[in-house]
């Protein structure tokens, strides 16, 4: 199906370098994108230990990637180290966008839930169940969820974080956006991440909080949802999924109801 946008002004809150796809899909279908960064991916804090880390790759029985940020900092990491991942290794992650990210990377049939994308629903799935004395390395951000590790533990595997990345808040001025949106150019909100809300949120200052309070806003997880409303967000609704043609499909649907 072809979405028409209808002019729509989408504010995309991806990382710089993160959302040129989205960005031009957005555009194919007849809307317009407007850039504003909230998180900035730095390396980690102690590349020599995570470097350390990987050089006991090959002793591990299953990789699970948390994020397509986690993907592509691992990989490349994997890649300029060994080449590529050990053949023996599972390949685990929690998101339909990770999980295409894996395939760019030539790992072809990641293990990934179908329907709902997050922890609880990868350890629901059936190559997560029998892990006990497993060796099991899960690449991340520093930081986040504990929910997988933890369960994993229970199970009787052997977990180990590889923090490739850390997040943070970048220090731009929301004044031009401010601006664009007292003109009514911004008719909806993508943001893809709790913390990447919760920047935008303090980012944005009193007056541009009243505009993202009355402004749909698209959210890729029920935790997400949730903290929408915390933050006094109620326009909110979630993505199908965090991948690029979920999130337009949603903006379709969007527009379709009348927005702008």
């Amino acid at each position: 199906m072809t979405l028409d946008l209808q002019g729509m002004g989408v504010l995309v809150t991806r990382p710089s370098g993160q959302a040129d796809n989205l960005c031009r899909l957005i555009a194919q279908a007849h809307g317009k994108a407007f850039r504003f960064p909230v998180l900035e991916i730095l390396p980690p804090a102690d590349l020599q230990a995570l470097l350390s880390l990987l050089d006991r790759l090959h002793a591990f029985d299953m990789a699970v990637f948390i994020s397509a940020n986690a993907v592509t900092k691992g990989m490349d990491l994997v890649h300029a180290k060994f080449g590529k991942l050990p053949e023996h290794l599972l390949v685990a992650t929690v998101g339909a966008q990770s999980a295409q990210t894996l395939r760019d990377y030539g790992v072809l049939s990641p293990i990934c839930p179908q329907d709902i994308f997050n922890s609880e629903s990868l350890l629901a799935l059936e190559p997560m169940q029998q892990v006990r004395d497993k060796n099991i390395i899960i690449f991340r951000g520093e930081g986040g969820r504990e929910v997988l590790a933890h369960e994993l533990r229970n199970r009787g595997a052997h977990v180990e974080y590889a923090q490739v990345y850390r997040r943070a808040q970048p220090l731009s001025k929301p004044d031009a956006l401010l601006e664009q949106w007292r003109r009514g150019q911004i008719h909806a909100v993508v943001v893809t991440s709790n913390e990447g809300l919760s920047n935008l949120h303090a980012m944005l200052g009193q007056a541009g909080r009243a505009y993202l309070c009355n402004t749909p806003l698209l959210v890729v997880s029920e935790r997400a949802l949730a903290l929408a409303k915390t933050l006094g967000i109620h326009n909110v609704r979630g993505a199908h999924n965090a991948s690029d043609a979920g999130v337009l499909q949603s903006l379709g649907e969007l527009g379709a109801q009348g927005t702008p």
